[in-house]
């Protein structure tokens, strides 16, 4: 695990989990077919928006000015995870994902929560760019640790009523993106519905 206080604050298991229990039943039911598995998944229209720009500087050639502007590009991605631009999510919607070669069986018994999860983190209360931090070294801890499925809260939007499920978007975008994620689904209602997300795991070989 991480040494950032921060980090540890945000993270839980199973036994001091903010949003249930795991569900360690399993699932032996033959795969269904993947219209079978997607038919109460109701598809939404995405609108595209960009995180606002800070002004724009003249251009200065001087060396402490191309530092600081190396420094915030490179604050800018981590892990390849850009905080610049997200498609949106609707607050409700519910995520599903997975890369090519996971078994449909599988990736059912991870919707239907019966792979159970063995930690967690809570991203609430984060900014984009310490969400996008935070969830990074989660996922290369788990992994290190041999861990096979987590669960990631992202909450469905802000607390203000009317706000768009920004940070939901991100780790949407951010999870698909990581090579140590097989796939990943919205958690049950008993583990946080469409605001977590059940996360499938790449088994480092040994």
């Amino acid at each position: 695990m991480s040494d950032d206080q921060n980090s540890s604050n945000k993270r839980f298991s199973p036994a001091n989990s903010p949003v249930g229990s795991p569900d360690a039943s399993t699932n032996t039911d033959s795969g269904p077919s993947f219209l079978d598995l997607m038919s109460d998944v109701t598809p939404i229209k995405h609108d595209k928006i960009a995180k606002a720009n800070t002004k724009r500087l003249r251009k200065r050639t001087d060396l402490a000015y191309l530092r600081a502007q190396a420094v915030q590009e490179q604050d800018k991605v981590i892990d390849g995870l850009s905080s610049e631009v997200v498609e949106i999510v609707e607050s409700d919607e519910e995520l599903i994902f997975a890369t090519s070669g996971i078994q449909i069986a599988k990736l059912k018994r991870l919707r239907k929560g019966h792979i159970p999860w063995e930690a967690g983190i809570d991203l609430h209360g984060m900014t984009v760019d310490e969400a996008r931090d935070e969830l990074s070294k989660f996922i290369r801890d788990s992994t290190f640790e041999g861990l096979r499925c987590v669960i990631v809260v992202h909450g469905k939007a802000y607390s203000q009523a009317g706000k768009q499920p920004v940070l939901k978007s991100y780790v949407n975008d951010w999870l698909r993106q990581l090579p140590q994620v097989l796939a990943f689904a919205s958690a049950q209602a008993r583990d946080g519905g469409t605001g977590a997300l059940y996360v499938l795991l790449r088994q480092s070989k040994s």
